[in-house]
């Protein structure tokens, strides 16, 4: 069963799940996953101490389990953001040419929409081919915020 906690941070509400092994979700808001459990975990609490460290500029990289549900296409592009190193952004294109699917940007950005673990799997670091910011599930004011803690305003890309 999973367990989910709602924490206050300087996003907003953030609200983390677990499936007793690993996170599962962290969704911007307070609303808690179907069928999940109100319960504040280990797990949940290390989690929540992570994303404090890293919206406070002091950690640059998660360390936590991770068990994200989804086909296995997206499972291979979430597997790609997490390579995106802290600081840096890619476009579409370039996670589609890494999964050596060069004509696949669109799938790759639905499958960034359904990255049900952002922030820690950082999709706000994929942004379009012209520079440009594109959707985001908490808004495009905080993949803002996110690109410039990490200094990563659309400067450095990585193809």
């Amino acid at each position: 069963m999973q367990k989910a906690w709602t924490y206050q941070t300087e996003l907003g509400e953030l609200t983390l799940a677990e499936n007793g092994e690993a996170l599962t979700r962290l969704s911007f808001g307070g609303g808690l996953p179907q069928g999940a459990a109100r319960e504040e975990t280990p797990l949940l609490q290390k989690a929540h101490g992570q994303l404090t460290e890293y919206l406070a500029g002091e950690r640059r990289r998660f360390e936590l389990p991770l068990a994200p549900e989804g086909t296995p296409f997206e499972q291979a592009v979430w597997a790609q953001l997490l390579k995106i190193p802290y600081g840096e952004t890619c476009t579409y294109g370039g996670i589609a040419a890494r999964l050596g699917k060069p004509g696949a940007s669109r799938a790759v950005g639905m499958a960034n929409h359904r990255n049900p673990i952002g922030i820690i799997i950082p999709c706000h670091r994929v942004i379009g081919k012209d520079g440009s910011l594109t959707g985001y599930a908490g808004g495009l004011g905080i993949k803002e915020r996110l690109l410039i803690l990490e200094g990563a305003l659309p400067q450095r890309l990585t193809v």
